[in-house]
C-alpha cells in the first residue's frame, strides 16, 4: 500500500485503550512541519539576496549588513535550549504555531522597516521565533514514525534548512528585482502564515497521541532511569574540541552563504537576481558535500572511529586551499571551479563532528550535547563569520575579506588534531559513565 493509503490500523496503548492510525497522517505531519522549516530558512536567508538594495537605499556599511544576519544567529544560539524546554512543558504543537507566527510577523515587519534600526529589531524578533523550531519540530515528527526510520526521517527533515536557504536566496533575488526588496520579505511572510494556518487546523496534540508509533512508546518505557550529570558535557576535553571543531568550520560556510550574492554582484557585475541564483547553486554544492563527505567518512572510519578527527581536518584544509586560491584568482571559469570545489568541501566536517559529539556524550544527555553543539555553531560560526567578514570588507573590500576567511580553518584543524589526541581519554570517561548506569 502507498504512502497516502488511508486504511486504518488499530493499535493498543500501554493503558489498554485502542487507538486508530492512518498511514497518511504521519506524512501529513512531516510535510507541514518540513514546509514550515523551509519557510523558516527562506525568511532568514532572503536577506542576503536583498543586500545590494539595502546598501544603496540606506547607505549601510558591510558590517551593518552582516549584523542583520548575525543578530538572528546569536538569538537562535542563545534561546534554542531554553525555548525547547519551555515547549516540552507548554505543548509542542502550540509552541510550533506560536514560533511560526512570530517569525512570519517579524518577516513582515522587515518588509515595513524604514531604517536600519527597525530592520535590526525585526530580525531579532525573527530569531526569537526561529530559535527552537528545528528541535521541537523534529521531536514532534519522530513521535509518529517508528524508531527504525529515525535516521532517515531526521536527515530528510534537517535538509530543509539548506534547501530553504537556497530557495530564499534565489527566489528573493528574483522578486526583489522584478517587484521590490520589500515584496521579497512580504512573500516569505505570507507563505509562513499560510502554512502555519494549515498546521494549526490539521495537526493537534490529540491527533498526534492517536498516531504515535507503538515502538516509540515502548522505547520510552524501556529508557534507563540513570541520567548523566550535565557537567560531563563541559568537563570532557575531547568533547570541547568537538564543539570547536564543529563551530569553527561553520565560520566559512556561513560566510559563503551570506556574502556570495553580494560578491557576485560587486566583483562579477551580476544583477542581484542572477547573483542570487548563482549563489544558490554554490549553497546546493555545500549541502551535497555534507551528505557525500559524511557518507565517505563513515566508510573510511568504520573500524577506527578516531579517524573522523583527521578526516575532518583534511576536509577543512582542502576547502581552505581551494577557497583561498579561488578568491585570489582572476575572474573566469577556473575561478568558479575552484570556488565551487571549495564550497563543496566547506561543510564536509559537519557529519564527522556530529558523530563525534554523539560518541563523547552519554546517551542520557546526548540531546543536550547537540544543543551545546548548536550553540557553538551559531556563536563561533554562523554569527561570527558574516560579522567579521563584513567588518573587514568595510576596510579592505569584500573580495579581499572573503579571501582571508579560510584562515579560520587553522583554528579548526588545531582543535581537531588536539581532539584526536584526547579522544581515547574522552571515550574512557563516557565508558565510566556507562558503568555507573549499569550498577
Amino acid at each position: 500500500m502507498g504512502l497516502l493509503n488511508t486504511a486504518i490500523a488499530p493499535s493498543t496503548t500501554t493503558e489498554g485503550t485502542t487507538r486508530e492510525r492512518t498511514r497518511a497522517y504521519p506524512w501529513l505531519v512531516f510535510a507541514l512541519i518540513f514546509g514550515l522549516l523551509l519557510s523558516d530558512y527562506m525568511s532568514r536567508q532572503v536577506l542576503s539576496a536583498v543586500f545590494p538594495f539595502l546598501k544603496d537605499e540606506w547607505a549601510l556599511s558591510d558590517s551593518k549588513l552582516a549584523s542583520l544576519n548575525s543578530i538572528v544567529a546569536l538569538t537562535v544560539g542563545v534561546l534554542a535550549f531554553p525555548i525547547s524546554l519551555l515547549a516540552d512543558r507548554w505543548g509542542r504543537i502550540k509552541s510550533l504555531v506560536t514560533m511560526a507566527v512570530i517569525w512570519s510577523a517579524a518577516t513582515l515587519l522587515c518588509a515595513l522597516a524604514a531604517n536600519y534600526g527597525q530592520m535590526l529589531g525585526a530580525r531579532f524578533l525573527l530569531g526569537v521565533g526561529e530559535a527552537a523550531y528545528g528541535s521541537v519540530g523534529l521531536a514532534v515528527i519522530l513521535t509518529v514514525f517508528t524508531p527504525r526510520l529515525r535516521a532517515t526521517i531526521s536527515g530528510a527533515f534537517l535538509s530543509g534548512a539548506t534547501f530553504g536557504s537556497v530557495i530564499g536566496v534565489a527566489l528573493g533575488g528574483i522578486i526583489a528585482v522584478h517587484m521590490s526588496w520589500r515584496w521579497a520579505f512580504t512573500s516569505m511572510a505570507v507563505l509562513g502564515l499560510l502554512l502555519v494556518a494549515l498546521l494549526r487546523v490539521l495537526v493537534t496534540e490529540s491527533k498526534l497521541a492517536r498516531h504515535q508509533a507503538d515502538e516509540a512508546v515502548a522505547e520510552q518505557a524501556a529508557t534507563a532511569t540513570y541520567r548523566a550529570p550535565l557537567k560531563t558535557l563541559v568537563t570532557n576535553p575531547a568533547l570541547l574540541c568537538a564543539y570547536a571543531g564543529s563551530g569553527l568550520p561553520m565560520f566559512v560556510s556561513a560566510t559563503l552563504m551570506l556574502w556570495l550574492p553580494s560578491y557576485f554582484n560587486r566583483s562579477h557585475g551580476m544583477a542581484p537576481d542572477k547573483a542570487g541564483t548563482t549563489a544558490a547553486l554554490f549553497i546546493v554544492l555545500m549541502s551535497i558535500g555534507m551528505i557525500v563527505f559524511g557518507g565517505l567518512t563513515d566508510r573510511l572510519s568504520r573500524d577506527r572511529p578516531a579517524r573522523k578527527w583527521v578526516i575532518a581536518a583534511i576536509y577543512c584544509t582542502v576547502s581552505g586551499v581551494l577557497l583561498f586560491a579561488g578568491f585570489g584568482g582572476t575572474s573566469g571559469t577556473l575561478q568558479f571551479v575552484l570556488l565551487g570545489a571549495g564550497a563543496l568541501v566547506s561543510a564536509g566536517a559537519t557529519g564527522p563532528m556530529s558523530a563525534l559529539v554523539a560518541d563523547l556524550a552519554h546517551s542520557s544527555v546526548r540531546a543536550s550535547a547537540f544543543g551545546i553543539g548548536i550553540l557553538a555553531n551559531n556563536i563561533l560560526g554562523i554569527a561570527l563569520g558574516p560579522m567579521v567578514i563584513g567588518a573587514l570588507a568595510d576596510h579592505i573590500g569584500l573580495e579581499s575579506a572573503l579571501r582571508l576567511s579560510p584562515i579560520v580553518y587553522f583554528g579548526a584543524v588545531a582543535a581537531l588534531l588536539l581532539g584526536r589526541r584526547l579522544y581515547p581519554a574522552g571515550r574512557a570517561m563516557v565508558t565510566a559513565l556507562g558503568a555507573t548506569d549499569s550498577r
